[in-house]
């Protein structure tokens, strides 16, 4: 059985399609939450969904190598449409007008993948890490996207570092302050510096995150706290990735990631 027990074998447009994603994703629970549009972002004219991209960021080149591998519904974590209302002008236009020129869809997903259990960002470093029975960590704006948890193997940090590494990409840095084994660690993907504050709270031995800030540098050797900053892009592939696989089985319709690294 799937995340999704359902008959989803006419899922064939955008409609449907939003409604299987809301079936697996909390989209709603985190409305007032999330800064970003979560959902449908760009529809297409009604058209069948034959293929469906997935990447992490939409951009023009992610939008411009969907269209070449003939997707014609693009599913992305960072989407185009933020908290407040944007100027369809320059880039932006640029970006939308290729959508519509070729009839591609747009869906976007932000804190939702990160948070999920089993699909999420988190739970898939979780899991490459070895964190056993992981339970919620990190609070942002009232809810708790990250993991932690004892580790099933104490790892070194970097043997962490090579556990978390996508296609050989070396993290954007280290701060090794801690024990040299760890025995349990935090997770949370992308832009969470600043939760290394409540990692220490926990008494955790190695927090895991896409980015470290300089002003979290000092409370982290201080508290004699390992960190890792794997990369935002790098930490927010996984979740992508486990998602395409989800729906590939359970939609049985065709689909492909797109790689497209930013080095940070």
């Amino acid at each position: 059985m799937r995340i999704t027990d359902t008959d989803n074998a006419n899922v064939k447009n955008t409609a449907a399609l939003d409604t299987y994603f809301r079936s697996i994703l909390d989209i709603e629970g985190f409305a007032g939450t999330d800064s970003g549009m979560n959902g449908l972002q760009v529809d297409n004219d009604g058209s069948e969904i034959k293929k469906i991209i997935f990447a992490v960021d939409a951009c023009l080149e992610s939008f411009k190598r969907c269209a070449a591998a003939g997707g014609n519904l693009i599913f992305v974590h960072h989407g185009i449409f933020w908290g407040s209302p944007l100027s369809i002008k320059g880039p932006h236009r640029e970006r939308i007008q290729f959508l519509l020129d070729n009839n591609i869809a747009l869906y976007a997903v932000h804190l939702p993948l990160d948070q999920h259990p089993q699909l999420g960002n988190n739970a898939a470093l979780a899991e490459l890490l070895g964190i056993e029975n992981p339970e919620p960590f990190g609070l942002y704006h009232g809810k708790k996207i990250g993991y932690m948890g004892k580790l099933k193997k104490p790892l070194t940090t970097d043997e962490a570092v090579k556990a978390i590494n996508f296609m050989e990409n070396l993290p954007l840095g280290v701060l090794p302050f801690g024990k040299k084994i760890n025995e349990n660690c935090a997770v949370i993907s992308g832009g969470a510096s600043f939760e290394a504050l409540q990692a220490l709270e926990e008494k955790i031995d190695l927090y895991v995150t896409g980015e470290i800030a300089h002003s979290v540098y000092h409370p982290a050797l201080e508290g004699r706290m390992n960190l890792i900053a794997g990369g935002h892009y790098a930490t927010e592939v996984w979740g992508v990735r486990k998602l395409m696989t989800e729906c590939a089985a359970a939609l049985n319709i065709d689909t492909e990631f797109i790689n497209i690294p930013t080095g940070l």
